[in-house]
């Protein structure tokens, strides 16, 4: 097995074992957490980068890497905006649209055991091979739909988090100084 097969074998698990928790919390009330969100938002671009790292020279593999991320941030905003969110005394919950995340989730798994496949039922002898996983245009900008919207999507919900904290830091300062007001 040569240095860039175990990197994509490592990277493949790695990939699995987050679609298996996002398919878990794509089911029903999530609690927000600032810690798994930021994860989220810094991990994806982290894999994307990776990604690009070992794609490189293939510029158009690349640039597809680059316009999925893209539609999949834009496809988070649509996400963010059907997502039901819960302030709540118990703590900060959402709902996401679970179709959503898991069709985006199935989408790139469907893609990548396909080219997994193609790539393993391949004669060596032959003189066409199919390009690497990495190499694949249509592969990578699956993936970066998946990563971009997992990373914008993560964005927002820290982005809520945030506001409605600091609403509720203020409203509580506006309670205390209307009740030094009436003391």
């Amino acid at each position: 097995m040569t240095h860039s097969s175990t990197l994509l074998v490592a990277l493949v698990l790695l990939l699995l074992w987050r679609m298996i928790a996002r398919f878990r919390r794509q089911v029903g009330r999530q609690r927000s957490s600032r810690l798994r969100h930021r994860i989220h938002a810094g991990l994806y671009p982290g894999l994307m980068l990776l990604v690009a790292v070992l794609a490189w020279p293939h510029v158009q593999a690349i640039e597809c890497l680059v316009g999925g991320a893209a539609a999949g941030a834009l496809l988070a905003q649509y996400g963010l905006r059907i997502t039901h969110f819960e302030p709540t005394r118990q703590g900060l919950f959402y709902t996401p649209k679970a179709w959503l995340g898991i069709t985006l989730s199935l989408l790139f798994a469907g893609r990548v055991v396909y080219r997994i496949g193609q790539l393993l039922l391949t004669d060596p002898l032959v003189h066409m091979q199919p390009p690497g996983i990495l190499q694949s245009p249509l592969t990578l900008a699956i993936f970066g739909l998946l990563a971009g919207y997992n990373t914008a999507y993560a964005i927002g919900l820290l982005r809520w988090r945030r506001g409605v904290i600091a609403r509720a830091r203020k409203r509580d300062q506006l309670a205390a100084e209307a009740e030094k007001e009436n003391a």
